[in-house]
C-alpha cells in the first residue's frame, strides 16, 4: 500500500461529471489499490494547489481511458495526453527551444521565473545546451522555490516530465513506481 501523510480523497462516481462521492484511499476495499485511484493521487501531486485543475484532467482520463480496451490501458500514455502543457510536458528531446518553454509555462503557475544562465530567446543560447543540462538547470531552480522537476523515462526521443511539492519527492516515487512509471530527478537526466 503507498502511504502518505498528504493522502487525499479520489473521486468515485457514477458519471464521469458527478464527482460529489468521495471514498478516502485507506478506506474501502479495491479504490485504494485501483489505477484509477492512482492516478487521481498522481495528479494532484502534479497540480499542487490546484485540485480544480486535477480533476479537470482526472475527468480527462476516465473520458479517454473509457475508449480503450480495459487490457490495453497504459496510463501514463493517457496521463501524457491529459496533462500536456498544463501539469507536465513531452518534448522532442533535441527541441531545447520546446522544452525551455514548457518548464517556463509550468513554472509560471507559481510566479517562479527559471533563470536560464542564458538567454533562451537568443539562437547560440540552444546552440551550446542539451536537454539534460536545461533539466539540471530547471531542477535547481525550482528546488530553491521548495519544488521539484521530474523526468519520466519516454520511450521515443522525447523528454517529458512534471514539477511537484519537493515534500512530495516520496510518495510520487512509490506511486509512480505502482503505475509503471520510471521517474528521475530532474538533476539526473542524461
Amino acid at each position: 500500500m503507498i502511504g502518505s501523510s498528504n493522502r487525499k480523497s479520489v473521486p468515485v462516481t457514477s458519471s464521469d461529471n458527478d464527482f460529489d462521492s468521495e471514498h478516502d484511499l485507506d478506506g474501502d476495499e479495491g479504490v485504494s489499490d485501483s489505477v484509477e485511484a492512482r492516478v487521481w493521487q498522481l495528479l494532484l501531486l502534479i497540480n499542487p494547489g490546484d485540485e480544480e485543475s486535477a480533476l479537470q484532467q482526472f475527468a480527462d482520463y476516465r473520458d479517454a481511458a473509457a475508449h480503450v480496451d480495459e487490457n490495453d490501458v497504459e496510463p501514463i500514455d493517457i496521463i501524457r495526453r491529459v496533462i500536456d502543457w498544463r501539469s507536465g510536458f513531452y518534448v522532442d528531446r533535441h527541441d531545447t527551444r520546446a522544452l525551455v518553454q514548457a518548464i517556463d509555462e509550468l513554472s509560471s503557475r507559481w510566479n517562479i521565473s527559471i533563470d536560464w544562465d542564458g538567454d533562451p530567446d537568443d539562437d547560440d543560447f540552444h546552440t551550446d545546451i542539451d536537454a539534460a543540462s536545461l533539466f539540471a538547470i530547471a531542477y535547481d531552480g525550482l528546488l530553491e522555490h521548495g519544488y521539484t522537476l521530474w523526468a519520466w523515462e519516454a520511450e521515443d526521443d522525447s523528454c517529458a516530465g512534471w514539477i511537484t511539492l519537493k515534500r512530495d519527492n516520496e510518495f510520487l516515487r512509490e506511486l509512480a513506481t505502482s503505475l509503471g512509471i520510471n521517474m528521475r530527478l530532474g538533476s539526473e537526466v542524461t
